[in-house]
């Protein structure tokens, strides 16, 4: 079990709830915006917050249920058999909230521009940097991202030797800023 720090989780709570608040009183337009603006960074983890606050009290509820030596015998073991993936489930949120709560960085919400070059190998290292563009643009597809291709160079038996894209949309570079290295 992560240990996060409640008292953050409670404030980021409070202030969503705050400009929702805010938001529904009719604000000016550049005060409306710069809320929008806050309040569409939160909703993620705000959203996951109240996922884990459900998923505690249904583990302390599932505990309560063991732990009671008046709860029948089949109750006892839908109990048993619910607590492990409850237990999964909150440690999964757990990790979640932990990387939303990390401060955020500048260029978090700015585009990218995604190179593969096949290595050596010849052809193998050609259809290797293949299989990795089209991985790169089914995540991106997923993501709700815009996808592309800037220039390809084609290998001779398919795959490519070289080729660029542009990864635009919402926290594109916040997820791709680590990707980086020789496969």
């Amino acid at each position: 079990m992560i240990n996060l720090p409640r008292d953050r989780m409670d404030q980021v709570v409070k202030r969503f709830d705050m400009l929702e608040a805010q938001m529904s009183a009719g604000p000016a337009a550049d005060a409306y915006v710069r809320m929008a603006s806050e309040y569409a960074d939160m909703q993620e983890m705000v959203a996951k917050i109240r996922q884990l606050r459900g998923a505690e009290h249904e583990q302390a509820d599932l505990q309560a249920m063991l732990a009671d030596k008046s709860t029948d015998a089949e109750m006892r073991a839908l109990a048993e058999a619910d607590l492990p993936e409850v237990r999964e489930r909150i440690e999964a949120l757990q990790r979640d909230i932990q990387i939303l709560l990390l401060p955020k960085d500048a260029a978090d919400d700015k585009n990218a521009i995604l190179e593969i070059r096949a290595g050596t190998g010849g052809d193998e290292a050609a259809l290797f940097a293949g299989d990795l563009f089209r991985m790169y643009e089914r995540y991106a597809a997923a993501r709700g991202w815009r996808f592309e291709t800037v220039s390809a160079s084609e290998g001779e038996v398919g795959g490519y030797k070289e080729i660029i894209a542009t990864i635009s949309g919402k926290g594109v570079f916040a997820h791709l800023k680590f990707e980086s290295g020789v496969h």
